[in-house]
């Protein structure tokens, strides 16, 4: 973990904005552009020349800017909300105050947040933030063999599965009644969506936390429903008759910026409690 200003901001000044412009967004992102200007910040046209990728919106428009600019583990991702705080967006567009402190104080840290590999088919790789679901696309179960480090561990029969990171177990992992996870953790963790259990098919029935290191295959039973739903993050993959996903921690994770006073788990508190 970098601290400090002169680590993480002094050699960072080539900024990109991601967002969708509307009247209202555009004012309140000039205003912030004016702050950046005064502090020796420069916008760039194109995402890989930036330093620092900053979103403007809610975490779904974060997950979309880390996807979009190509999880850079070379840059700076920071989130800006326009309204409440989420769990990767630490400032806001009306608390212009809190936004100069952070460029002129020292009450700002650098979090790493894991991300999964993900390969189809040993064909398409992407990588996700949140997480990976793979779900029919059809009202009908269909069966996975789940095999961890190439051992046959189970074999799923329901609704589809998701693998999520640490920063992902608070989103569609913990509608499952999966774990949430601290993201000084480098895992991931495999969750069931409705999963049958009779004397064909008997699963785990909990989550699966995985280290990192471990590797994660899931190989679709071909039984007539064998064209799952593929999606990363928040946005569905035009991935069909996929067989065979395999998932890992990636060795490399993103780069996220928050303030000191903004812990995790004062975001869960604050979101669920």
């Amino acid at each position: 973990m970098q601290k400090g200003r002169f680590t993480v901001m002094n050699n960072r000044k080539n900024v990109y904005l991601f967002y969708k412009p509307d009247d209202e967004l555009e004012k309140k992102v000039q205003e912030i552009r004016k702050i950046g200007r005064k502090h020796g910040y420069s916008l760039v046209e194109e995402s890989k020349d930036a330093d620092i990728i900053v979103s403007f919106g809610g975490d779904g428009q974060f997950l979309q800017a880390v996807r979009k600019t190509g999880f850079r583990d070379d840059a700076l991702y920071v989130g800006v909300n326009d309204g409440r705080l989420g769990f990767y967006t630490d400032f806001d567009t009306t608390d212009l105050d809190k936004i100069e402190n952070a460029l002129k104080t020292e009450n700002i840290e650098v979090l790493k947040y894991p991300t999964l590999e993900v390969e189809v088919d040993h064909l398409q790789a992407f990588k996700c933030l949140n997480e990976l679901s793979v779900r029919s696309n059809i009202i009908k179960t269909f069966a996975i063999d789940v095999y961890i480090d190439d051992f046959h561990f189970e074999t799923f029969r329901g609704d589809g599965m998701v693998v999520s990171t640490p920063t992902g177990s608070t989103s569609y992992n913990k509608s499952l009644n999966g774990a949430v996870v601290d993201p000084k953790l480098q895992a991931m963790q495999l969750t069931e969506i409705a999963s049958l259990n009779n004397n064909q098919y008997r699963t785990l029935g909990s989550p699966l936390l995985l280290n990192h290191g471990r590797e994660l295959t899931l190989k679709i039973v071909q039984d007539g429903n064998d064209h799952p739903i593929i999606a990363a993050d928040n946005e569905a993959l035009g991935i069909r008759h996929s067989h065979e996903i395999k998932v890992r921690v990636a060795e490399k994770p993103i780069k996220t910026l928050r303030m000191k006073d903004n812990l995790f788990f004062q975001k869960v508190k604050r979101s669920f409690l």
